[in-house]
């Protein structure tokens, strides 16, 4: 079975988690589409992480349209302003116009 291609954006996070809710923002702001992948609450069980990312502390975000893999809050917030802020190299890339209607919930 065939999945439609995701998010450019997957987002490993831990619910609760301040630095992850930081790094959630950050992504809100900039109007970025992401995946969240939420990961297991124990360090020793978050392979996928470790697998992805080398680490196994959250958050940490995968852009597959720079080829980016980072870790930690505050690098990643960074990241995320220097590439897609007002100011940054990928301004609309991740933007991709939408002509759907989704109501106002």
């Amino acid at each position: 079975m065939s999945e439609r291609s995701g998010p450019p954006i997957t987002f490993y996070r831990l619910q609760g988690c301040p630095y992850c809710e930081r790094v959630t923002r950050a992504l809100d702001e900039y109007d970025l589409e992401y995946r969240s992948r939420f990961v297991e609450p124990m360090h020793s069980d978050r392979d996928v992480v470790k697998r992805v990312a080398g680490v196994r502390t959250v958050p940490v975000v995968v852009d597959e349209t720079t080829g980016v893999t980072m870790a930690e809050s505050a690098n990643i917030v960074d990241y995320l302003e220097s590439t897609y802020g007002e100011n940054g190299r990928l301004e609309s890339a991740a933007r991709e116009p939408e002509s759907t209607a989704e109501g106002d919930d």
